[in-house]
């Protein structure tokens, strides 16, 4: 019975490397390099819409204030003249302003927040498609295939790319 365990592992192990090398790894982190692309360009597009929502935001919350200030000036007119109805009137367009005020900065805030968020992502998901991209860059020079360029230049860029990270590691590190 172990024989025929061994056997059925060794098979197995056999298959899984002969499908290793049908898979051709590089295509496949040419695909996952792509696919991390087009994550990181709907993230920008995501942030540039909540920055078009946060200036919406920041129009309508100063119409509020104008509004606002419009009522208090009215209404001085109307209690200086004992006109209390139309008080009233104002009091209530008031607190349903102040109540619409409240409101946007709690949506401004969500949004703030939201941005910040996906902000992080993005720089997360860059850092990560840049080492992506220079896993890609290895494996295709290791294949004996170009790799881009002069090596030198190209080793120039990883070192500094690698310096900037580990400076930006430091930071996030001494932050904690």
């Amino acid at each position: 019975m172990a024989l025929i365990t061994r056997l059925s592992r060794l098979f197995e192990a056999d298959f899984h490397a002969v499908l290793d090398r049908i898979e051709e790894p590089d295509l496949q982190l040419k695909q996952a390099v792509r696919e991390m692309q087009f994550a990181l360009d709907q993230d920008r597009q995501r942030i540039k819409l909540l920055q078009h929502e946060a200036d919406q935001l920041a129009r309508t919350t100063s119409a509020v204030l104008t509004n606002l200030k419009g009522f208090d000036e009215e209404l001085d007119i109307c209690l200086a003249a004992k006109k209390d109805d139309l008080a009233r009137d104002l009091v209530r367009r008031k607190l349903a302003a102040e109540k619409q005020l409240q409101a946007l900065k709690q949506q401004s805030a969500g949004v703030d927040a939201q941005q910040r968020q996906l902000t992080t992502e993005i720089e997360e998901q860059s850092q990560q498609l840049t080492s992506m991209k220079q896993k890609l860059e290895l494996l295709v020079s290791d294949d004996g295939s170009p790799a881009g360029g002069d090596f030198s230049h190209a080793d120039t860029i990883r070192n500094d790319e690698i310096e900037i990270a580990l400076l930006r590691e430091k930071q996030r590190r001494a932050k904690s």
